[in-house]
Parts: structure tokens; C-alpha cells; sequence
């Protein structure tokens, strides 16, 4: 089985030695697994959130992210590589799900959340510079991953509420349009515990935020060997024993040392080696890995048309999905082609009932489901967990072992049902 994986990378400035050990590097190596389908794109509608302002930034970013992405190794020929602005079937999936997602919902979200609680400390009024770009960013982030119906999404701890949502989204979808089919399948948050966190010139995350970043490709090697020389070391002279874990400089030289090569640079500290001497070596050792790559990124840039031509090939081999998927939806919420009503309604008596299981989220902010006869007869309710996640696992195990799935989780059987007709509905669903 085909498990489709989705990433979006967002244009909003040129990445740094630590985008490239944390997140370009390891997505790379996983898109080569097999029985992966990878979707990357660039995610430039969200990256209007908080510059459209700025234009020629967005103009210049996008390029250069895409560029940079091409130089580190990723393959257009083997994963779907394209932009989100070329794709405006997403727009429309997005319209869709805006029209069916509620405003509490969007409420909690942590970005929107975190400007309000900003603007009352300061006084103003909590909705002062808050955009609906920034209010609904979840349900477009919701669109870009079901419009191919991505499975996992890779993410951090931060991002995870986002995948919720965009569970909460398809499965309200479900609910109401589905007629007892999944037409959106529930994605899952696929995080990666060894993330490497990459210190920068002061020994903290490297980051822009702090000022304290290794360029990757901007500046050239120039660039690269001058930061490299500013990280913070002892004052410990040449020929005095150093403690490797006392700079920073080590863990850069360990994100793209070998093992023998790591413990090698521990023994020269320990023995005397200079600061000066170290920084020329982690240099090499990083400049040996990204240099030519920088090769290929500076003509990349050179040669933009290249860029656009990968771009636009990548999105064009993967429109007829988004279509498909688009079409689904119309029809389910009724944007359909004219066609006789009077038929339609003689199809609506004949047509006949199904069980269903539906999954909603409750005022107490937990996750139920129920389950409902052919009729339209409640016959269970059972859930109150605190994702959506844990609670779609419930009904896969409540579909396959019934009432028994239930136990230590609330549960409560509709006024006159009994086990036996629940273990019948449980059947049905199952010859479906």
C-alpha cells in the first residue's frame, strides 16, 4: 500500500544551516522510501499572511526556496513538486470547507489565540491587526492536505493542533455530505522525535529570531567560513586540553561527521588542538557536503526558467488528483449538473438506509461518535477522548469487536437497544 506523505514549505526568507540539518536533509532522504508517494510545495498563499506588504520578498523568496530545495538533492521526477499559487483548486476546496467549519473552531486555533492575548496586554482591541488570512489559516492548511488525500503529514509538536483541525474539518464533511462514505480520509501528525535542533553562533537554537543563524547558500563560501569563525569558544590557548562539549562548534561538526570522524575531533580537543584549527576543520567538513550543492543552487538562480519550467510540470502531472477530488466534493454538497429533479426525487424513496458512524466534537471539547441505524435510530453513543485521533481508533476497534471496544471509555446504549442489535448494525457496515 501507497502511503501519500505531505509537506509545505513556506516562503518567508532564505533558510539557514539549521533548516537544512532539521528539516531539508532528512525530508530528502524519507522521500526515497519506497511505498511512499511525497507532495512538496510551496506554500506562498500562507506566506502572504505576513508579508503581503512586501511583495518583492515573496517574489524573492519563492524563488529561493525552490531552488534551494532542488540543490539539496530533492527530485522532481520521483515526488510532486509544485507551488500552491499554481493550484487553484485548493482555493475553491478551501471556500468549501470555510463555508462548513465554525468560527469556535477557528477560535482556539494557536496563532490566532497567541495575537489576541498580545493585543489585550497591550491595550488594544483583541482583533486589531488580525487578517482573516491569519484567522482561517487552518482551513486552507485543511484543503492543502485533502485535496490529495495525504495520510501523514510531518510536523512539529507545534503544528499538531493544525492536523486536528484538519481531522475535525473532514470528518464534519463526512458527516454531512458523505451519506455514510469517507470522501475525505483523516490525515494523520507524523512527528519525528529525533529531529536534530542545530545550535548556532551562541550555543542557542540557531534561529533568526536570535540573530544567531549559519547561512546555507547565501553569501557563498565566504559567508559560510566567516560565520563559522564567529561561533563562541573558551579562551583556552593552543596546546591547552579543551572540553569538547563546551562550544557549540562540536555539534555542528557532528551533524555531518561520521562516527569515527566525531570521535577523532573529541581526542584532538581533549589533546590541545586549537580553536582556529577546529573551526577550519568543521568548515571543511561542512563546506565538503554543501558546496556543491551551492554549485547547483547558484545556477538554479542564474536560470530561474529552469526553476519555473520543474514547477509547473510538477503541478500540471498533479491536477487531474486535485480535480477528481474537487469533483467528489461539488457533487456532495450539491454543485452539481442540472439534471431532472423528478428523477432525483424517485431515486430518494427507493434509495435505501445505511448504518453509519458519525465522529463529532462536543461543547466539552472532546470527541464522541455514534452509531445509527438504517432508519436514522440512534443505537450507541461512546468516546469522550481528547483527540480526534484517538477517537477514530475507537471506532475502528469498536467496528471490529463491537461493544467489548468499549469498555473503560464513556458508552451508553439508546433507550430500548440492545447489544444484539448493535452487533447487527456492526454487520451491516461490515458487508458494505
Amino acid at each position: 500500500m501507497t502511503v501519500r506523505v505531505l509537506t509545505g514549505v513556506t516562503p518567508s526568507g532564505t533558510l539557514h544551516l539549521g533548516n537544512y540539518v532539521g528539516c531539508i536533509r532528512p525530508a530528502i532522504q524519507k522521500s526515497l522510501a519506497a511505498g511512499t508517494e511525497s507532495f512538496y510545495f510551496l506554500s506562498d498563499y500562507h506566506a502572504l499572511i505576513k508579508t503581503i506588504e512586501d511583495p518583492d520578498r515573496i517574489e524573492k523568496s519563492r524563488i529561493q526556496i525552490a531552488a534551494t530545495w532542488l540543490a539539496c538533492g530533492l527530485d522532481p521526477n520521483r515526488v510532486h513538486f509544485y507551488r500552491q499559487s499554481d493550484l487553484p483548486e485548493t482555493l475553491e476546496l478551501d471556500w468549501i470547507l470555510n463555508c462548513l467549519t465554525s468560527k469556535g473552531l477557528m477560535n482556539r486555533a494557536h496563532a490566532y489565540k497567541a495575537k489576541v492575548e498580545a493585543n489585550e496586554r497591550d491595550g488594544e482591541d483583541p482583533d486589531n491587526n488580525v487578517t482573516m488570512g491569519l484567522f482561517c489559516y487552518p482551513i486552507l492548511m485543511a484543503a492543502d492536505i485533502l485535496i490529495f488525500k495525504a495520510n501523514l503529514i510531518p510536523v512539529g509538536r507545534d503544528q499538531i493542533q493544525h492536523i486536528e483541525m484538519c481531522r475535525d474539518i473532514a470528518a464534519r464533511f463526512n458527516m454531512l455530505y458523505g451519506n455514510g462514505k469517507e470522501i475525505l480520509p483523516l490525515p494523520e501528525a507524523l512527528i519525528d522525535e529525533e529531529v536534530a535542533v542545530l545550535p548556532g553562533l551562541d550555543g542557542r537554537k540557531m534561529s533568526k529570531s536570535y540573530d544567531n543563524v549559519i547561512p546555507l547558500f547565501e553569501g557563498g563560501e565566504k559567508a559560510l567560513k566567516e560565520a563559522i569563525m564567529k561561533v563562541v569558544t573558551d579562551s583556552k590557548l593552543p596546546g591547552e586540553p579543551k572540553d569538547p562539549d563546551s562550544t557549540s562548534l562540536t555539534q555542528l561538526y557532528e551533524a555531518f561527521a561520521t562516527h569515527e570522524e566525531r570521535e577523532a575531533f573529541h581526542k584532538a580537543l581533549r589533546e590541545g588542538l586549537s580553536w582556529g584549527e577546529a573551526k577550519e576543520i568543521v568548515f571543511n567538513k561542512i563546506n565538503g557536503e554543501i558546496g556543491p550543492m551551492r554549485e547547483k543552487y547558484e545556477m538554479y538562480m542564474r536560470e530561474p526558467e529552469v526553476v519555473e519550467k520543474i514547477l509547473i510540470e510538477g503541478v500540471e502531472r498533479i491536477r487531474p488528483m486535485a480535480r477528481e477530488l474537487v469533483a467528489q466534493v461539488r457533487e456532495a454538497v450539491g454543485l452539481r449538473a442540472f439534471r431532472a429533479l423528478e428523477n432525483k426525487a424517485k431515486k430518494v424513496k427507493t434509495r435505501k438506509g445505511k448504518c453509519v458512524v458519525k465522529q463529532y466534537r462536543e461543547k466539552d471539547g472532546l470527541f464522541y461518535f455514534k452509531l445509527v441505524d438504517a432508519s436514522g435510530n440512534l443505537l450507541v453513543t461512546a468516546g469522550g477522548l481528547a483527540s480526534g485521533k484517538e477517537t477514530g481508533a475507537l471506532v475502528k476497534q469498536f467496528k471490529a469487536q463491537g461493544m467489548a471496544a468499549l469498555t473503560g471509555v464513556f458508552n451508553e446504549l439508546a433507550e430500548s437497544v440492545s447489544e444484539q442489535q448493535v452487533q447487527e448494525a456492526l454487520r451491516e457496515l461490515a458487508e458494505e
